[in-house]
């Protein structure tokens, strides 16, 4: 399945830094716009596994996980 996130490039003396606002504290950077974006993409699949394994860990011990679909 394929989602997408809205991300937002910050130009530095390095390159670039690039944030996904919609996963607070997920940022990335790459010395070039390619090289950020590619880079964000893989700091958000790292970020949303670890929300994964939390909410499992939690479900184990504090209720039952469940998942819903939301249309926007």
């Amino acid at each position: 399945m394929t989602n997408r996130y809205t991300v937002v490039l910050h130009p530095s003396e390095e390159g670039f830094a690039v944030s996904c606002p919609g996963l607070p504290g997920c940022w990335s950077q790459g010395a070039t716009e390619d090289e950020s974006l590619a880079n964000i993409q893989d700091a958000i699949r790292e970020y949303l596994a670890a929300v994964v394994q939390s909410a499992r860990a939690e479900s184990t011990s504090e209720g039952l996980l469940r998942e819903v679909d939301v249309t926007v």
